[in-house]
């Protein structure tokens, strides 16, 4: 049995700098792999979208009008807000405007509340309408619409609030509703919302 000389034992300088250069290639992939995890995370997750803000099919409860013209109606607009962040989306109360020809004849306040991260928040506003408002020019344009059997009414609103991400990054956010509804007046349900 052969003993080895301690020089041939130990790993020579040339052994022991691929070693280290093997373990720098190592440890600078991981570090470009971390960078682009973290890229990614900031890019994709951490960012803060604009929640979408619309109103639903209306369930109208009454709907009378007049050959003055006029009308005046009551029905509930489902409202929803739809959160598509990775934290909840709290929101301040805010006003519905509902217009005809410019003209405000209604309105609903929706209360401050939060949606959750990645859900739609459901608000169901109960709203009346009277046409008292409206100025006398706008009565051929009335008449016309009530004649015609359609109603076309239209919902503006904007919500502000502040999208919370990962709990510690808040970023305020603001969403505008505009919506135009068409409402059938002899059969007294809604024919179409276009937002």
């Amino acid at each position: 049995m052969a003993i080895k000389n301690d020089a041939e034992s130990l790993p020579s300088h040339e052994e022991k700098r691929k070693k280290r250069m093997k373990w720098a290639a190592y440890i600078a992939a991981f570090a470009v792999f971390q960078v682009l995890v973290i890229v990614v995370f900031v890019l994709v997750i951490m960012k803060a979208r604009t929640p979408k803000f619309r109103v639903g099919t209306l369930q109208i409860n009454s709907l009378e009008t007049t050959q003055a013209p006029s009308f005046n109606a009551s029905f509930v607009a489902p409202i929803r807000v739809k959160n598509n962040n990775f934290g909840p989306f709290k929101y301040d109360s805010a006003n519905v405007s509902f217009t005809y020809g410019g003209v405000q004849v209604g309105e609903a306040m929706i209360p401050k509340s939060k949606a959750n991260f990645m859900s739609t928040k459901k608000i169901n506003l109960d709203v009346k309408l009277s046409a008292d408002k409206l100025p006398s020019s706008a009565n051929s344009t009335l008449s016309g619409e009530l004649k015609s059997g359609f109603l076309t009414l239209m919902s503006e609103a904007t919500l502000s609030g502040k999208v919370e991400v990962m709990i510690i990054f808040k970023k305020k956010k603001s969403t505008k509703m505009n919506c135009t509804m068409e409402i059938n007046v002899t059969q007294k349900m809604l024919k179409s919302v276009t937002c």
